[in-house]
């Protein structure tokens, strides 16, 4: 007997029941709804431990390297206490280093050895071994040297003695001090009229130097066309040359705060003590 599509052959009974519907193919399982809202990734705290493949859990943070995102951070290398410290470890620096300090000495050795020919340090020394009352005594022989009468310079063993000690000796701390005052007092001056520049400065400090080595010069090629024998050095000629700031920074003092026929009248006064003072000195 031909059984229709969709039932079994073993559907009918004896008893006349009628067959039943085969179900077909058994399925596997139910199919899974899709959520509205599907989510990409699952947010795992980084110490939540995380079930692996293989059974037991993963825990990033214990079994990370060091260094790693979940890693513990390590502790930074210490910082140099000064700049160049990470260099005195280097032995090339080191080298480095001693070879040259030992130029820079044979260098510094070099210059002592061949400035000693042409200036002494003891002798600049002694133009500088001057005090306050020394000073004050030859400010006022500049000022008033009219009515000094002893012009002799005192000796000690064939050496003159120390500038403190006679006011007589040349020194180069009253020159040196009157051109610093020069060039500041000629910066005041330009800046009252308004024509002070940071150059000025500069200009009146090359300008004194220049005409003070230019008189030296001067001085100098004379005594060698007359034949003049004297035994100044040429440290004695800066020191009497340059005596003269002191009257020219008195005159600019005066016509600052005065008047400028002040100015004039110091200037010549102060020019006249000078002419005495060298001329007297013996």
């Amino acid at each position: 007997m031909d059984v229709p599509a969709g039932y079994s052959a073993n559907a009918a009974t004896p008893g006349g029941s009628a067959p039943t519907p085969s179900r077909g193919p058994k399925k596997l399982g139910k199919k899974a709804s899709r959520p509205a809202n599907p989510q990409m990734f699952t947010d795992i705290p980084q110490s939540q431990p995380i079930p692996s493949q293989q059974g037991g859990y993963y825990n990033p943070a214990q079994q990370a390297p060091p260094g790693s995102y979940y890693g513990t951070p390590q502790p930074a290398a210490p910082m140099p206490q000064f700049p160049g410290q990470q260099y005195m470890a280097d032995p090339m620096a080191n080298m480095a280093m001693q070879y040259g300090g030992t130029l820079a000495d044979q260098g510094k050795e070099y210059m002592q050895q061949n400035l000693e020919k042409y200036v002494s340090a003891s002798k600049v020394k002694y133009y500088f071994a001057v005090d306050t009352s020394y000073v004050g005594r030859k400010l006022g022989l500049l000022v008033f040297p009219f009515t000094h009468s002893n012009w002799s310079v005192a000796f000690n063993q064939d050496e003159p003695v120390a500038p403190r000690y006679d006011v007589n000796a040349p020194d180069l701390y009253i020159p040196m001090m009157g051109l610093i005052t020069f060039v500041l007092a000629s910066a005041v001056a330009l800046g009252l009229h308004g024509r002070f520049t940071p150059e000025t400065i500069g200009m009146v400090t090359s300008s004194a130097l220049g005409y003070l080595l230019l008189e030296i010069l001067v001085i100098l090629f004379v005594m060698y066309i007359l034949a003049v024998q004297t035994s100044l050095t040429y440290l004695d000629w800066c020191a009497y040359c340059g005596y003269k700031y002191f009257g020219m920074v008195l005159a600019l003092i005066a016509g600052v705060y005065i008047n400028r026929m002040t100015y004039y009248c110091i200037l010549i006064y102060t020019g006249v003590a000078l002419v005495f003072f060298l001329v007297r000195f013996k």
